[in-house]
């Protein structure tokens, strides 16, 4: 089986009125790769957080054993300096400067206090390679996408000489191709001597991937499931995270759309940061009421965009085309414009532009609703409590109470918040960008059921995801759009994963 270069015995640490982690045991296997699985909520980041020095020894309870010898982390440094590098979903890559130096940042190549650029450069485009990256490591790394950040976060964790390599999400952002090349380059990394944990909710990825498997539920370790000994399916692991079967992803709906709800014709847009590139070329597109609309493409097909671009010219320059809500032409100048026509826009970033992490769950829900809860500009806070509280029972977001902060809420129960807030607002349409990115099963099939109760209740709801099962499982219809054209338009009957990448290659082809 191999050695252990990891072992975290009985670690416990709580939280003012909950325990996060109770006595979890997690052992890691040299040169394997360990998938670490749980619902949102379950302990994964505070036992990573807890490995990474982010809490520091005598916050919590327990023993950390790495290599053999017993760790006291005092802070992140001193755990990256034992060969531990954590690749955190939200990355902390600096925008404006280059490549080379983020890869080297607080770990500068200098000689007598002056840096080195000629050997910062050197060495990084050598790291480069061995990420599989083909980027001058001069370019700056707002420049890049997603996926070449990630590959860019690697590298800089390899310069530390790194031998365990923990990375939490990794692809929650990435379409199915970059995925697949950032999983072959854990491989690559294993053959080398580096040992990685891979915490995903991509559950398809981690029973390809991984040696091992630990399922962590409430704070508490489940199991651990070993490739090639035990029988590992995906029904088994969610078995294990959310402690019941989930004999069905998708729940069923049946629905009979009305009339017309949502309209755009010869829709164009120009690029936010380039006012002479234009982004989205004449997209025409309807959505009905009570009908779920799908929105597939490959990562920068100009989806979210189009979606930013029409909530208020939230994005984009010289917008044109035409708008129809309820059949009326609309001019939607401003975002303030969009909510007053009942059109809401659920960001694919929570995190930065969802939720205000350190405000509470009342003020998050009721900030596009102050018109609501108050009367001459003061806002009525009986009613306010009563009304917010109402819809998170509604939506079962599982907190404290509404007067906790969104930033200590799990991912699912974020997503749940931002959803109250539209809902609240008593929205005619609403776009749903990545609705379940970076959320466990459990959470996904609880934010299912919201979606279609949406629909129930004659809401537009138009769905945006780059994870292909979830489009075909959840719309009525599917609109694919490829370099900011729509290039195809499916019944859900007739949508396949084939048919959908179909007309994304014949649009390349130009046919």
């Amino acid at each position: 089986m191999g050695e252990l270069i990891l072992e975290m015995k009985k670690i416990t640490k709580h939280f003012p009125g909950v325990y996060a982690l109770s006595d979890v045991n997690f052992s890691v296997r040299r040169n394997h790769i360990h998938a670490l699985v749980g619902e949102n909520g379950a302990g994964k980041s505070t036992l990573i957080n807890i490995l990474g020095g982010v809490y520091p020894t005598g916050t919590y309870e327990g023993q950390i054993v790495f290599n053999g010898e017993e760790c006291n982390f005092r802070d992140i440094l001193s755990s990256e300096k034992k060969g531990i590098s954590i690749i955190h979903q939200e990355l902390t890559l600096v925008p404006y400067l280059s490549i080379g130096e983020n890869i080297f940042l607080g770990n500068e190549r200098a000689k007598h206090t002056v840096i080195d650029w000629d050997k910062t450069m050197e060495e990084s485009s050598k790291l480069l390679d061995k990420v599989h990256l083909n980027e001058d490591p001069h370019n700056i790394i707002k420049n890049l996408g997603v996926g070449k950040q990630q590959l860019v976060e690697i590298a800089k964790a390899l310069s530390k000489k790194t031998t365990l390599l923990v990375l939490d999400e990794p692809t929650a952002a990435l379409n199915e191709e970059s995925s697949r090349n950032l999983l072959d380059l854990l491989l690559e990394l294993k053959k080398e001597g580096i040992t990685s944990i891979l915490i995903s909710h991509k559950l398809n990825e981690v029973s390809s991937i991984a040696d091992e498997i630990t399922i962590l539920r409430d704070g508490k370790t489940i199991e651990t499931l070993v490739n090639g000994t035990d029988t590992i399916t995906e029904d088994r692991i969610i078995r294990g995270m959310v402690g019941r079967t989930i004999s069905d992803r998708f729940p069923a709906a049946k629905r009979e759309p009305g009339e017309i709800c949502f309209e755009v014709k010869n829709w164009n847009v120009y690029h936010q940061l380039d006012p002479d590139r234009q982004f989205i070329y004449d997209v025409n597109f309807h959505a009905r009421k009570g009908e779920v609309v799908g929105f597939a493409g490959l990562i920068g097909a100009g989806r979210t965009e189009l979606s930013m671009s029409l909530f208020g010219k939230a994005w984009g320059h010289k917008i044109s085309g035409k708008m129809l809500l309820n059949g009326k032409a609309v001019e939607l100048k401003n975002i303030s414009d969009a909510i007053k026509n009942g059109l809401a826009y659920l960001t694919e970033d929570r995190k930065s532009a969802g939720l205000v992490l350190i405000d509470n769950i009342k003020h998050n829900v009721s900030l596009p609703n102050l018109g609501k809860i108050s009367k001459r500009t003061v806002i009525n806070d009986e009613y306010e409590n009563k009304t917010v509280d109402e819809y998170c029972r509604k939506l079962n977001v599982k907190s404290t109470g509404i007067l906790q902060k969104a930033g200590n809420l799990s991912g699912g129960n974020q997503q749940k918040v931002v959803l109250a807030k539209w809902i609240m607002a008593q929205m005619d349409v609403l776009i749903l960008d990545e609705p379940t990115r970076g959320i466990d099963v459990g959470a996904k099939y609880e934010i299912y059921c919201i979606i279609n109760e949406l629909a129930k209740e004659g809401k537009c709801v138009i769905m945006i995801s780059s994870e292909l099962p979830e489009i075909l499982g959840m719309c009525d219809r599917i609109y694919v759009m490829n370099e900011g054209k729509i290039v195809g338009e499916l019944a859900q009957e007739d949508a396949s994963q084939e048919s959908i990448m179909k007309c994304i290659m014949q649009s390349n082809m130009g046919v």
